[in-house]
């Protein structure tokens, strides 16, 4: 199947996925209350999803690269927060590790993204 839109990317429907996990874990508790990190990590989780989309749409594919490069580091953002945030009480382990285990996935998905688009080239 030809990838026509970044809609259309796998990798972009579970970085969206991810953010909805997060602005939901976020919206509530002390997690809400804490506007520094909440706000930290609502961006970082957009930033994947947002990078996904503008790198495919720039074009070029040294372009693409340089962003799924920029969103792969966004995931290990979001990582670092959770630990912050379960370590604070604001996740309990269950939610932790359910988030952490979908960054660490997306970080493989870019990376065998990146590793086509370079094979591609």
């Amino acid at each position: 199947m030809k990838v026509r839109r970044f809609e259309d990317l796998v990798v972009w429907k579970k970085s969206k996925d991810l953010s909805l996990a997060v602005y939901r874990i976020t919206g509530a508790g002390a997690f809400a209350r804490d506007f520094g990190l909440r706000d930290q990590i609502r961006r970082a989780a957009v930033s994947v999803m947002s990078n996904i989309a503008e790198g495919f749409e720039r074009y070029s594919r040294a372009e693409l690269r340089q962003f799924l490069s920029i969103a792969r580091g966004s995931t290990a953002e979001v990582r670092s927060q959770l630990t912050l945030a379960r370590e604070l009480g604001y996740l309990q382990e269950a939610e932790h590790a359910s988030l952490h285990d979908q960054c660490v996935e997306l970080s493989r998905m870019l990376s065998a993204l990146r590793a086509s688009v370079d094979r591609s080239s």
